[in-house]
């Protein structure tokens, strides 16, 4: 199998760990560096040149994106999912996570414990989000922030507000996140591959730091997770379409919760502080997917005329509650449940005998038409925890 590794550096830990896992496992491998391509787009047969010169296809492309290259390095990541290449994680995927509100925003939506978050750019607004919090002290992220560079502790009310005020006075934009104070200096990487957790590491801050990043002297030690912190790692991934993810969460009170998924984790801390050939199960997992290539499910569903894919949660009153899928009549209405999840429980194609109950989301393709009629009415968040006590 012929892989691509696309990455500024070939000497980078990271760039070279997959080089070396790849061509242990018998590849043809090469790195490249993104910002030396070009991209040539025709009708029905986009192109790239390297160096001005053609390139041979490759099987697969491993992107080694840094924040500094994104609108153009997810490009060329574009380019080659265009071409046939299965590229690990997908130029749209990469782009969703690099975008830290965006990232919070897709994550808010789902059931996952993330650290409660506020954007605010009018002045008057910025004390009301810190009070949301309960107050200060309260982190502040730049927005385009990587290896913990623009990551601010705010000690007080006001020394937050002057963050703010200066920051965005310069243009940049800001996020306010709530302060886990029974974390402080210390989080957990969880290095996801595929849908598991290949590995884990609890950073802790250095001195009176309260950034555990590697890259800001964080001490590092293999961590065992359980299950609540798996399976929300792993769910974090699968919401950004990361293929390749590192999660990092911190030690709630009542949980794990979510700071940030990086779509390009780096493999020098986890490997050095697990022992584990992180790198080799990147390049066996890449080997296994190369077969499935690229596959947008909106992108190839829009070309059905009439169709759609939704998913609904099954509301009191619902006429399917306490039916089997195939006796609710669905399938006869030309639907397909596709998913449907139970209580965090993801049940993928379930059988035909399963019953639905109260408070299922069923993922479903089918007809607009005929899903219209199976479709609740859209509800306030109030009136759906009404509903819920009822």
């Amino acid at each position: 199998m012929k892989i691509g590794i696309l990455s500024r550096e070939s000497k980078l830990y990271s760039t070279r760990r997959l080089r070396e896992a790849a061509l242990k496992g018998g590849h043809q491998v090469r790195v490249f560096d993104t910002l030396k391509f070009g991209l040539y787009l025709r009708e029905g047969e986009p192109d790239v040149t390297y160096g001005g010169k053609p390139i041979t296809h490759y099987d697969a492309m491993i992107p080694r994106i840094g924040t500094s290259i994104t609108f153009f390095g997810t490009s060329v990541v574009r380019q080659f999912e265009q071409m046939g290449s299965y590229c690990l994680n997908t130029a749209d995927s990469i782009v969703a996570s690099r975008d830290k509100l965006s990232s919070m925003q897709a994550l808010s939506r789902q059931d996952v414990g993330i650290a409660e978050t506020a954007f605010v750019r009018n002045q008057k607004d910025i004390l009301q989000a810190i009070q949301e919090m309960g107050g200060a002290p309260v982190i502040i992220k730049l927005l385009s922030g990587t290896q913990g560079v623009g990551v601010i502790l705010a000690e007080t009310n006001k020394v937050a507000e002057a963050i703010i005020e200066t920051l965005s006075s310069v243009r940049q934009n800001v996020l306010v996140q709530k302060f886990v104070s029974e974390s402080k200096g210390r989080d957990i990487r969880a290095f996801v591959v595929g849908d598991r957790v290949v590995a884990a590491m609890r950073r802790t801050a250095s001195g009176q730091e309260f950034r555990s990043n590697v890259h800001r002297g964080g001490k590092t030690e293999v961590v065992r997770l359980d299950e609540a912190y798996e399976r929300t790692a792993v769910r974090a991934a699968q919401i950004l379409n990361l293929k390749v993810a590192g999660v990092d969460m911190l030690e709630g009170s009542d949980g794990p919760v979510i700071m940030e998924v990086n779509s390009s984790p780096g493999l020098e801390g986890i490997e050095g502080a697990t022992g584990l050939d992180i790198a080799g199960e990147i390049i066996q997992f890449t080997e296994e997917q190369v077969k499935f290539g690229n596959f947008n499910v909106r992108e190839r569903l829009s070309l059905t005329k009439g169709y759609t894919v939704t998913e609904f949660t099954v509301w009191p009153g619902a006429s399917i509650i306490g039916q089997t899928i195939e006796s609710s009549g669905l399938r006869d209405a030309d639907i397909v449940v596709l998913r449907l999840n139970r209580n965090g429980q993801h049940i993928a194609n379930p059988r035909k005998d399963r019953v639905v109950m109260e408070g299922d989301s069923l993922l479903c393709y089918g007809s607009q038409l005929a899903l219209s009629h199976y479709l609740p009415e859209r509800l306030t968040k109030k009136k759906r925890r009404r509903l819920k006590k009822i």
